[in-house]
């Protein structure tokens, strides 16, 4: 999944700013100046979007900034996603694989102290195309 790119509805507020994503249903949260709100928006997209992708569900298609009517107090900001970088960054656990692999390969990877997880966690992000 590439980077995703999702207009939110900044609204002014007593206290700094209220954010919005008019196509995430749920996703709203707030900062004390634009690059708090910016910082919290990204991380609020980022917790909406990583459970959508766990629990198989779709990811909501963005509508073009221009499509979307706010108000005086508002505006709109485009909030760039990578979800690669946040599941990196934020779902690290490790899950434990059971595999099979010839014995004689077995062997000869142990006396060379070859890492089997690292190699495998490589192997996957080089056939994922994930850097």
């Amino acid at each position: 999944m590439k980077k995703l790119f999702y207009p939110a509805i900044f609204q002014i507020e007593e206290t700094g700013y209220s954010v919005t994503f008019p196509d995430v249903e749920g996703c709203i949260t707030q900062g004390e100046d634009m690059q708090e709100a910016y910082e919290m928006a990204n991380d609020a997209l980022g917790l909406v979007l990583s459970y959508l992708k766990a629990e198989h569900k779709e990811i909501p298609k963005a509508s073009l900034p221009q499509n979307i009517k706010v108000t005086d107090n508002q505006f709109i900001v485009v909030i760039e996603f990578d979800m690669q970088a946040y599941l990196r960054k934020n779902c690290n656990k490790a899950v434990k694989k059971t595999l099979s692999i010839p014995q004689w390969l077995n062997e000869e990877a142990e006396e060379a102290g070859i890492n089997f997880s690292q190699v495998l966690q490589n192997a996957l992000k080089e056939k994922l195309e994930i850097k």
